[in-house]
């Protein structure tokens, strides 16, 4: 549970990321004027379960390659080599990326979000919202860096859920028009607070690969190994 509430934590201190990086995307959700504020509510919490149900995808994924690499007895050292990555993303920008990765994963979610902008409906957003989960975030990546350390894919499935759920209630709120929520006063809390997230979590990595013995912080591994 412990484990649970650090997803749901950084879902909520990392949607002020969110809200930088995916606000003009929630701003131009799709709503006919003949909505509801009922229709559109639900419309805008659909594209918000369509991110989460996306990165739980992507959390059995990451927690199944974790519990391949635990068996291997090479998990520590992924840990610390995780940590080591998103510690070195903090040197290089999304304006820096390889064209590569710009022609394979973003440029084809981009296109397909233009196309799904275009319908109307909850199953229209929910779409939407699961190719808003595909899109290069490193607060995502440093979300799926603990799913990785989860007990199997169901556990990462959780984790990553739970940290989706976490970003509802600002994307939520910013989707429902909440355009007060993007004024300036935001501007340096954004700037500073998705490279401290990351850097903690690069941290927290490699301590606790090093096994250091310290409790839920870096706890001695190879007990567990021995036990098997």
């Amino acid at each position: 549970m412990n484990t649970y509430w650090a997803a749901l934590i950084l879902g909520l201190a990392g949607s002020l990321h969110c809200l930088g990086m995916c606000g003009p995307l929630a701003l131009a959700l799709p709503a006919g004027r003949e909505a509801t504020h009922l229709q559109r509510a639900l419309g805008r919490l659909a594209y918000n379960l369509g991110r989460a149900c996306t990165y739980a995808l992507m959390g059995i994924f990451a927690g199944l390659l974790g519990h391949v690499l635990q068996l291997g007895g090479v998990q520590r050292w992924v840990s610390i080599l995780l940590g080591i990555l998103l510690i070195a993303t903090l040197l290089f920008s999304s304006h820096h990326m390889p064209e590569w990765v710009l022609n394979t994963f973003y440029r084809p979610v981009q296109k397909g979000l233009g196309k799904l902008l275009k319908r109307r409906g909850a199953t229209g957003l929910f779409q939407i919202g699961l190719l808003n989960g595909l899109l290069p975030c490193g607060l995502v990546y440093a979300a799926l860096a603990g799913a990785s350390l989860q007990e199997g894919p169901l556990r990462g499935a959780a984790y990553m859920f739970i940290f989706g759920l976490g970003t509802l209630p600002m994307m939520f709120a910013l989707s429902m028009g909440g355009l007060s929520l993007r004024t300036p006063r935001f501007k340096p809390v954004l700037q500073y607070l998705v490279p401290a997230l990351t850097l903690t979590a690069g941290v927290l990595l490699i301590l606790r690969g090093l096994s250091l013995g310290i409790p839920y912080i870096s706890p001695d591994l190879s007990v567990g190994c021995c036990s098997h």
